[in-house]
């Protein structure tokens, strides 16, 4: 073996000997962080498994009595200080009680933990552009037209605004796409025609033996006995178009989710702080 060969191998036996000690150093390190953190978790879960899972569970995700504070993102976006009020005061009106004998340290314990187990659960990763998706839902997918979202569109179609609290961006973007739907109660499209001759589009809105409640494509609400009606027809399929998958780019319907889920969280967090004033 000559010189330079001797060398090289010389080198690359230290390359090896500096990875494994460098190794062994993320992984000792690793090791320690996630010790301190199990360490720093445990006086707010011990407070947590005394006092709060009752209700919300051990994992924190809901029960019989309480509501899920981790995946719901509500609870991601209420501050520690609306938190603290909350353990302390209690919610009026609700099931959920005042702990006034917890000190302010348990309380931050609570806190505390309550973060770790939302952190453990992951933020929910937007697909695209949610200022873009903005456009598309009020602009080229006309998806105003027929829905309500953050308090501005239309009342032939569902209200949007909490829609995408617990969805996941497959099933919006699935609900979005799919060809064949069907039509949830109190939207069910019809065509009416009144003994005058007078054909009206819409949904209708309620109906029982002797009257529907309908709503037609411009936002008009208008209330018929059936015996001022000549005819009903229901189609039988949904006003909402089905060819979404082939009008909206894989670009568009990302951002068009984006912006359903973003909207969704805060309209999801301003009602939980409202209602928790």
């Amino acid at each position: 073996m000559n010189r330079d060969s001797k060398v090289s191998c010389r080198l690359i036996c230290l390359t090896a000997l500096v990875a494994v000690a460098l190794a062994s150093v993320y992984k000792s390190t690793a090791q320690d962080l996630d010790a301190q953190n199990r360490a720093a978790r445990m006086p707010g879960q011990r407070v947590f498994d005394s006092n709060c899972a009752g209700c919300h569970g051990l994992d924190g995700r809901g029960g019989d009595k309480g509501i899920d504070i981790v995946d719901n993102m509500a609870g991601h976006n209420l501050t520690d200080a609306k938190l603290r009020n909350i353990v302390g005061k209690g919610i009026a009106g609700t099931s959920m009680p005042a702990f006034p004998e917890l000190n302010q340290q348990q309380v931050r314990n609570i806190i505390g933990y309550l973060r770790s187990l939302q952190g453990s659960a992951g933020a929910r990763d937007l697909p695209g552009d949610a200022a873009r998706g903005k456009t598309i839902f009020f602009g080229s997918a006309g998806c105003s037209n027929c829905h309500t979202l953050a308090g501005n569109g239309g009342f032939l179609g569902p209200d949007l605004s909490r829609y995408g609290t617990n969805s996941s961006a497959t099933v919006i973007r699935e609900a979005i796409t799919k060809r064949d739907r069907v039509e949830p109660a109190g939207y069910r499209s019809a065509v009416l025609t009144t003994l005058q001759g007078e054909r009206l589009e819409g949904v209708i809105r309620n109906e029982d033996n002797f009257s529907i409640q309908f709503l037609t494509k411009d936002g008009t609400f208008h209330f018929f006995q059936r015996a001022a009606l000549q005819k009903v027809e229901t189609p039988g399929h949904s006003l909402m178009p089905s060819d979404y998958g082939d009008r909206l780019s894989a670009t568009d319907l990302n951002d068009l989710v984006s912006y359903v889920i973003k909207s969704a969280s805060r309209a999801s967090a301003t009602a939980t702080e409202n209602s928790w004033e």
